[in-house]
C-alpha cells in the first residue's frame, strides 16, 4: 500500500496543533542540539522525522 502523501494545507494544520501543544508545555519527541528552538521548529522537525503523534484522517477519499 502506498504512504499518501500530506497537503500543503494538511503539514500547516498539524505542525499549528503541534506547536501549539509544545507551547503549552507538551515534552518534545525529538532530541534538540539548541535547547532554545522555537515550538514551530520543533513541530516540523518532529514531522520530518516521523514522530509527530497527530494523524490525519481524509473522509470519502478511495485509496
Amino acid at each position: 500500500m502506498k504512504k499518501m502523501e500530506l497537503t500543503k494545507y494538511e503539514k500547516a494544520r498539524l505542525v499549528g496543533a503541534r506547536a501549539l501543544q509544545l507551547a503549552a508545555g507538551a515534552p518534545y519527541l525529538v532530541k534538540l542540539a539548541k535547547p532554545e528552538v522555537s515550538a514551530v521548529k520543533v513541530a516540523l522537525l518532529e514531522l520530518e522525522k516521523g514522530v509527530l503523534p497527530l494523524h490525519v484522517v481524509r473522509e470519502g477519499v478511495s485509496a
